[in-house]
């Protein structure tokens, strides 16, 4: 037992922060040390999901924190559609009414099922083309809504899935506790709704897989330091080694990476929304069309100067919209001032919400059999 519980602490000791509190989480909750069961309700076509309790017990940068997912449905009752129009997460106290700061709102994560879906909408090309996320908020951009008309639909009885994490880049006191409070803003089926499809789109940089943490080098400055390469590490269509979670050294940088193929364009449409997720001592992120040498958007974050941590990150929304094209390239570019001195983590993507005229075609032929 001594050598199984010695060999246990040191395997323990040597894991990520992240790894750490999955564990710790998973014992506060399992045992009943913290409140472990979830709120959920509805009221006036917002559902609401308020969390078991999360134990803060050290800094934690993005991607590190306490967190918890679940399944859950908008309305298990009924098959009826509905209408995803805005999204909130905020930090409360484990009292559930008291605000907290959104300092230790982390990534805030919807999925949809993409199986479960398409297939209710005989779309089943579309499963298993892309990561099925709805979208994400995070610090800096924790609520915004759809332009009027437009909205994701599901189906009341409709399988989501949600994953919210805390985050805490300053405080080093003794442990405290949070809770986070997700909120969907819904609306009933009418025919005049529009509907949007997600697409995420996120800058990758490359590495070198066969010694990953050496980071930029003379000969090859765009290589970056992944922050680990279990996670968020991908590679392209040569092979190449890529890292959506790298190390951004003291000073400005810009990153620059072509996102055509994650669009996946088939046809012409129009950007109606734009979400926009990033890390601390980013200051713009900008959606850019390189076939026309223009900037569609540019999303601006607002650092703390007292401490570390983004004030606000603007987003993008338009009912008239903007056009995307099959035949043009697109690309991301980011700006960073890292001023602490430092090494910190970065990532850097946008949700983008498109006009999906083939969604709405299909609801065309549901509102005509309903």
């Amino acid at each position: 037992m001594l050598i199984a519980i010695s060999v246990g602490g040191i395997y323990y000791l040597n894991l990520p922060n992240r790894h750490k509190a999955i564990i710790k989480t998973r014992i506060n909750h399992s045992l009943g040390l913290v409140d472990n069961t979830w709120n959920i309700n509805t009221k006036n076509n917002t559902l609401s999901l308020i969390t078991p309790t999360l134990v803060v017990d050290q800094v934690y940068k993005s991607m590190e924190g306490p967190k918890v997912m679940r399944s859950f449905q908008i309305d298990p009752k009924t098959d009826d559609l509905l209408w995803i129009t805005s999204f909130e997460t905020k930090a409360i106290s484990t009292n559930e009414v008291d605000a907290l700061s959104n300092d230790y709102v982390c990534h805030t994560n919807i999925d949809f099922y993409d199986g479960e879906h398409y297939a209710r909408w005989n779309l089943n090309e579309r499963i298993g083309q892309n990561y099925p996320r709805l979208t994400s908020m995070s610090n800096g951009i924790e609520k915004y809504k759809f332009p009027e008309g437009f909205g994701f639909p599901v189906f009341g009885n409709e399988n989501l899935f949600l994953s919210t994490q805390t985050l805490n880049h300053n405080i080093k006191s003794d442990p405290f506790s949070v809770k986070h409070e997700v909120s969907l803003g819904y609306k009933p089926h009418s025919d005049a709704m529009k509907p949007l499809q997600s697409k995420t789109v996120f800058i990758m940089l490359p590495y070198d897989a066969d010694n990953p943490f050496k980071g930029p080098t003379e000969a090859n400055p765009n290589m970056c330091l992944p922050v680990e390469t279990g996670n968020h590490s991908y590679s392209d269509e040569d092979g190449e080694s890529l890292s959506g979670h790298w190390v951004v050294f003291p000073g400005e940088k810009r990153y620059r990476y072509d996102i055509t193929h994650q669009l996946q364009l088939k046809d012409s449409t129009t950007m109606h929304h734009i979400a926009t997720h990033v890390h601390p001592f980013a200051e713009t992120l900008s959606f850019r069309d390189k076939t026309t040498d223009s900037i569609l958007f540019t999303s601006i974050a607002k650092n703390y100067t007292d401490k570390i941590g983004l004030k606000h990150v603007s987003s993008f929304s338009s009912k008239a919209g903007i056009m995307l094209y099959p035949d043009h390239n697109y690309e991301l570019i980011l700006e960073t001032n890292n001023t602490s001195g430092v090494q910190q983590d970065m990532m850097a993507s946008m949700f983008v919400f498109l006009y999906d005229k083939e969604m709405h075609k299909k609801l065309k032929a549901y509102n005509s059999k309903n």
